[in-house]
């Protein structure tokens, strides 16, 4: 059975860095993916004139009145997206995490959680920022299979499981122990409770399915079983990492209700 992206596999390095040999005991059903700074919402822009009166800058009698009401604002959205990014994330979805890579070819990232629970006042923060982790070349529009970038975009969040228990959860969770991994990632790090929970991400898979499920609808050849999971100190095979106990508040936040989904890709994909 193939080893899945989850796992950190050894394969070219960036000039000077040596591969780190994969001695994976995770034997999944997956031919995919697994092994800065806050981001607050906009702030309302005020507009109104100014109505000079009186002397040396002071305001005369008729300032108020001259003052117009400010400008209404719309909903706020979240600021780092540009229209493309905006427009991919479902109307009925309130609650998005946003991983934002330092760059193209970078694997490390940040992650913050929004919410907009209300749509008269838009996204706001509500967890973050995290230190995160992506694949070990950085990120891509068009991921395929072994190519070691994660796919930018915006995919939903809808199942979930892990070696270790439900931390408590609205997503439906998979505890297995075909969670279970060893050996060693790329910079040399423990690969060992890398997927004590895991969250899968739907690109190239059944939303909904458990993480463990095999289908690809695009086709093997495009990669799949990209997992947010637990972090293990270095760059994925494709999935975004989390160090674990903001695995857990995640899983404990995400509501299915609330049509959740993750925004990833470098600053200036999301931009677009």
């Amino acid at each position: 059975m193939p080893v899945p992206e989850a796992v950190p596999r050894p394969g070219p390095r960036a000039s000077g860095r040596l591969p780190y040999a994969v001695c994976a005991a995770l034997l999944l059903l997956l031919t995919g993916c697994a092994a800065a700074g806050t981001a607050p919402g906009p702030a309302a822009v005020r507009t109104g004139a100014h109505a000079p009166t009186g002397s040396a800058g002071a305001a005369g009698p008729g300032a108020a009145a001259a003052r117009g009401p400010a400008a209404p604002t719309g909903p706020h959205e979240i600021r780092m997206l540009g229209q493309v990014a905006r427009s991919a994330i479902p109307a009925e979805s309130r609650q998005a995490l946003v991983v934002t890579g330092n760059s193209p070819d970078s694997s490390e990232a940040t992650a913050v959680l929004y919410t907009r629970d209300d749509p008269t006042v838009g996204w706001q923060p509500a967890a973050g920022p995290w230190p995160a982790h992506n694949a070990l070349y950085g990120w891509t529009d068009e991921h395929w299979v072994n190519d070691l970038r994660t796919p930018i975009g915006v995919y939903g969040l809808t199942a979930a499981g892990g070696l270790l228990e439900a931390p408590g959860t609205e997503l439906p969770y998979v505890q297995s122990p075909a969670f279970t991994v060893s050996g060693e990632g790329f910079d040399g790090e423990s690969l060992e409770g890398s997927f004590d929970y895991v969250i899968a991400i739907d690109y190239n898979r059944v939303p909904g399915a458990s993480p463990l499920d095999p289908t690809r609808p695009l086709g093997e050849d495009r990669g799949g079983g990209i997992w947010l999971h637990v972090d293990h100190g270095g760059p994925t095979q494709g999935c975004i990492s989390l160090p674990e106990d903001r695995m857990e508040e995640l899983l404990r936040i995400l509501d299915p209700a609330k049509v959740p989904v993750i925004v990833m890709g470098d600053g200036a994909a999301l931009a677009r």
